[in-house]
């Protein structure tokens, strides 16, 4: 028997939840460094590390924010995170150990960049435009200003009376704020593709334009600027970082390009670092790179000679916590590319990492049964983890699914996996160490997740709502 239910769902209202606790960080999106302390913005948290030694970064402190963290900047005792949907916030790093909020500004859009020059936080709000605001009292931050910039405001640079704005498809806005309660553009330069990073440096705004990789503007004028160099970085031009005579670019997937600007007019590349997943943002201090590696954390690299740059340390944020499943005092996390993850929760306010299991492809999905934590691991189907000993998880079985598994829930002797494209898999696994599927049933779209209770299976199948299968017989779903 199949029954279809729409693909709505009612949501609950809790009035009485309470945040007490988080573990993993996530996605590493933009860094900043000021003395010996790296500020990374790693998915929804600052992360403060200590990097006085950069082959050993440790982490000191952080705190963790309502939304994801995209972009921070460090004035004086305060860093001023870009927390996208929560706008503004401004956390107290006067002891880098314990960094703490004291004020936000909810912007009206998604907050993406942010640079503070003098009293005031210039915050890039994606289509609400440049927002600025007064941070003299850092406890009451208020907005006295804004510009629609008419794109999506990604990031913004501060120079002068000008703000210089990464406007996504408009390019690069150049706006006068001199007076901060009246901004207005003075000029503008349409680059090729989708402003999204920029830096100035004398007369000269360089863009990191996404696809059409590195421009370089004359803005010696800011009401005519104009191109006067470019140079195609060959992925995703993310962020850029000028010092001396080079521009490091954070290029996606091609990691860390830099390049020779001692003439603007004719860019060029003298040395590469291939960091190992998505490059996204870049800050140069002294001879090292910091680089934000999304999934794969905190990249340091040394640039000392430019054309042979070598990584020197790293800090892995882990990954994107994509699924949970609690049991006793552990927490089991499918953390995606970093496998199962394994958080002591025995003091909710203080989880902490006790040990992980590096699982082949993408961990979707995880169930805890008896001593196995069962992960669904995308491209790599089901794995078997042994975590008698938490700290010393280990693979025990597998069995590799048709397509993508997404989700996996245990009863009894049977693993039901959520298998993409080819529905739910049912895999015997009374042997762990020999698990084999007895039956499948091939939903209509993508199965992103399943739950059994009873003799039936309920699976979450994409465009196709709630698909609830009849599996009092394993081998023959129906």
């Amino acid at each position: 028997m199949l029954v279809l239910v729409g693909a709505g769902i009612a949501s609950g209202e809790h009035e009485n939840v309470e945040l007490v606790g988080r573990a993993l960080e996530g996605p590493a999106n933009a860094v900043v460094v000021q003395g010996d302390h790296a500020y990374l913005c790693a998915g929804k948290a600052l992360v403060v590390l200590d990097v006085s030694d950069p082959t050993s970064p440790v982490k000191v402190g952080q705190t963790f924010l309502p939304e994801m963290a995209l972009d921070v900047h460090v004035s004086g005792r305060y860093a001023y995170v870009a927390d996208f949907w929560d706008g503004l916030r401004v956390i107290d790093i006067s002891d880098p150990t314990s960094p703490s909020e004291v004020g936000y500004y909810d912007t009206e859009d998604c907050a993406h960049g942010v640079h503070v020059s003098g009293k005031y936080a210039y915050v890039a709000d994606r289509k609400d435009g440049l927002r600025i605001i007064d941070v003299s009292d850092p406890k009451n931050p208020y907005e006295v200003g804004y510009y629609d910039t008419g794109g999506w405001a990604i990031s913004v640079y501060v120079s002068g009376d000008y703000a210089y704005v990464a406007d996504g498809g408009d390019g690069l806005r150049i706006i006068d704020i001199s007076d901060p309660t009246s901004p207005s553009e003075v000029g503008y330069y349409d680059t090729e593709d989708w402003a999204h990073g920029v830096h100035v440096s004398g007369s000269y705004a360089y863009v990191a334009d996404r696809e059409d990789g590195l421009r370089i503007i004359n803005i010696s004028d800011p009401e005519n600027p104009y191109e006067v160099g470019y140079y195609e970085t060959g992925s995703y031009a993310k962020g850029v970082y000028v010092s001396g005579d080079y521009a490091y670019v954070a290029d996606g997937s091609d990691g860390l390009r830099i390049m020779d600007i001692s003439d603007p007019t004719s860019p060029s590349e003298v040395g590469y670092y291939d960091t190992e997943d998505w490059a996204e943002g870049v800050y140069v201090l002294g001879r090292y790179a910091y680089v934000a590696d999304w999934e794969d954390g905190l990249r340091i690299v040394d640039i000392s000679d430019p054309t042979s740059p070598s990584e020197v340390g790293y800090h892995d944020t882990g990954g994107w916590a994509g699924a949970v499943y609690v049991s006793g005092d552990y927490a089991y996390v499918a953390d995606r590319e970093d496998g199962l993850r394994i958080m002591d929760v025995s003091d909710p306010k203080n989880p902490y990492e006790v040990g992980y299991y590096e699982t082949g492809s993408c961990a979707k999905g995880v169930h805890v049964s008896g001593k196995y934590a069962y992960v669904a691991d995308w491209e790599d189907g089901l794995r078997i983890i042994d975590i008698s000993d938490p700290e010393n998880p280990y693979e025990v079985g597998y069995y590799e699914t048709g397509s993508c598994a997404k989700g996996v829930h245990v009863s009894g002797k049977y693993a039901y996996v959520a298998d993409w494209e080819d529905g739910l898999r049912i895999v015997d696994i009374s042997d762990a160490t020999s698990p084999f599927e007895v039956g499948y049933y091939d939903t209509e779209d993508c199965a992103h997740g399943v739950h059994v209770s009873g003799s039936y299976a309920y699976v979450a199948d994409g465009s196709d709502g709630l698909r609830i299968i009849d599996i009092s017989d394993p081998t023959s779903p129906s």
